[in-house]
């Protein structure tokens, strides 16, 4: 898997070493807000980098000023078509407000339209994740509609995506 770099961060493989890491931001109640599970211990997130790693495009989001890791990024195909995956992020409460979810999508999205030369990239978030939406906002992704009861929770998810050509038009 490539590695990926922005400003303030680096995009990385998973590493067993990051089970503590992992941990520390996925055992925070606030996890649960963006859709993603709580780790109740190390050995469930290590058995979570374990299958990340089988990922083709599941990033360690890591601060290059003291290498700590902080949140996940990932490309998921879900079947659409080889063209088309959903982005999902998630990062540690502590790093939150501080632009780092922005400057991972942001790379992600040019990884996934020049190097992957994807169509489409789509994101949801559930509707009382505000932070999400600024996010995805702040991205420019085009709002698409809410999938009702879509999660498996029977959350609402709204749903937004991004073409190539709105990338071009945007950061190119």
């Amino acid at each position: 898997m490539k590695t990926l770099e922005a400003e303030r961060l680096i995009l990385r493989e998973w590493q067993e070493s990051d089970a503590v890491d992992m941990y520390e931001f996925r055992k925070s109640a606030d996890i649960a807000n963006a859709g993603w599970k709580i780790h109740e211990n190390i050995d469930e997130s290590l058995e979570y980098i374990h299958s990340s790693i089988k990922y083709q495009e599941a990033w360690a989001v890591v601060l290059k000023e003291n290498t700590m890791v902080i949140g996940e990024i990932c490309l998921l195909d879900i079947n659409r078509h080889d063209l088309y995956r959903e982005m999902e992020y998630v990062i540690s409460e502590d790093c939150q407000n501080k632009g780092y979810a922005t400057e991972a999508v942001k790379r992600v999205l040019e990884y996934a339209f020049t190097e992957l030369d994807l169509l489409v990239v789509a994101v949801c978030h559930y509707p009382f994740n505000v932070k999400s939406k600024r996010v995805i906002e702040k991205c420019g992704f085009t709002y698409e509609g809410t999938l009702r009861k879509y999660s498996k929770n029977l959350t609402d998810s709204i749903r937004y995506s991004m073409t190539r050509e709105e990338w071009e038009h945007l950061y190119v």
